[in-house]
Order: C-alpha cells, then structure tokens, then sequence
C-alpha cells in the first residue's frame, strides 16, 4: 500500500495550521537546516511541541484514534517509535484502551536488554505511531523489531510526513501502509497563504520536496 495522507482534506490543513501556529514548523530557504543524513532542508518540524498545547494533542489523538477505528479495527495493541512516537502512542492507547508498548532505536544496554519496552505477544496486531516520516528508516527499522517477536504490524501512522519518493518506495516493499494527518503540501500551502511568497523561492520549495538530496537553498527571497 502506499505511502498517503488522510483523504479528510480538512483535518490535514486544520493540523498545518495548529503546528505552523506553535512554531513547530520553521521554513528558512536561504539558510536551511542540516539533516544528520547531510541533505539541506528548508524546513525544520518538531511536532513534539504539540505535546505542551491540549487542544493541539487533543485533535492529534482523536485523528489517529479515528483511523483505527474505521480502518484498523482489530488492533490489539499501541507501539510508539522512541522516542518522539512514544508519547503520542501513549495518548492513543489511553482512548482506545488498549495495551501499549514502545520500540527503542537500539536495545537498552543494560539490565534485560529490551529493544521493545512492554508486554507484546506474538499474532498480536500492532499500529506503529510515529511523529514524522522523512526517510522512513526508524519507522520501518521498528516495524522488524515488531514482526521478529512474532506480532503483526497493521500500519504506520504520523502526524506528518514530508511524501518522499523514496519513502513511499520504502513502505511498499515492506509491505505496510503509512498514513500520515498531514504532509509537507499542506505545510507549504498554508505557509504561503500566511506569507507573500514569490514565485521563485514557492518553486524552490516545491522542488525540494521532489529532490531533497540534490537540492540547492535560493540565495535571496524575492
């Protein structure tokens, strides 16, 4: 299945809107950010500030519970990718009153060496909720965590995702769909309804998106 937001167009402006309005997404094309993976990125989005706004996680939670209740409604238990995930899948969990558990980048290094923190039993379906999907590489590192104690893994579901090619390639060949409350389109859309952007730097973000690897920052904003 591939890789998409939520056809509910107006949940995923209204999400846009509440993480643009926090600060928790931050565009600077001229000087962007460094990505560990060496790309520039004119974007920088910390959905963990949501976290600290009521209304905002509120809206998050019920969003997600929402799509497992009419598209996954055989989940048995909540898995949180460590460690952004990790708080949201606890406020999933609490709605759906559900078992919940977390999965860590690397097993703990001392005592019982868990990778996966909590009570998971094999055949047992799981949704992986993460916070924002780039690459897809933790996400779909804590799926195999997942699926080697024997669980199955329904899906993957983000507040945002930034739709790389890559990406969508990635959760094909794992075989698990990835659903996101938002995307970098919306993002973009409403950061320009907030801000005159001139043609030349809205291009410059569109293409980035489409090739982030080879993407070069605009000099000036005109």
């Amino acid at each position: 299945m591939s890789h998409q937001p939520l056809p509910d167009k107006s949940t995923s402006i209204k999400i846009a809107e509440m993480l643009l309005s926090i600060g928790a997404v931050k565009f600077n094309p001229t000087k962007p950010f460094i990505w560990t993976s060496g790309w520039h990125s004119p974007i920088y989005c910390d959905s963990r500030l949501s976290i600290s706004y009521p209304e905002i996680r509120s809206f998050i939670k019920e969003n997600f519970a929402q799509v497992i209740r009419q598209h996954f409604s055989q989940t048995a238990c909540i898995a949180g990718v460590a460690s952004a995930g990790v708080p949201q899948a606890a406020l999933v969990a609490d709605v759906l009153e559900l078992p919940m558990v977390y999965v860590r980048p690397t097993p703990k290094a001392h005592g019982l060496e868990n990778l996966i923190e909590g009570k998971l039993e094999k055949g047992q379906k799981v949704i992986l909720v993460e916070d924002i999907i780039s690459t897809g590489g933790s996400s779909l590192k804590a799926v195999q965590a997942v699926r080697a104690t024997g669980a199955e893994v329904l899906a993957v579901l983000a507040i945002m995702s930034y739709h790389f090619e890559t990406a969508q390639q990635a959760f094909e060949e794992a075989k698990v769909p990835c659903i996101s409350l938002t995307n970098y389109n919306y993002l973009l859309a409403e950061y320009a309804r907030q801000h005159d952007l001139s043609e030349n730097l809205m291009a410059s973000l569109q293409e980035w998106r489409n090739n982030p690897a080879e993407w070069k920052n605009i000099e000036t904003i005109s």
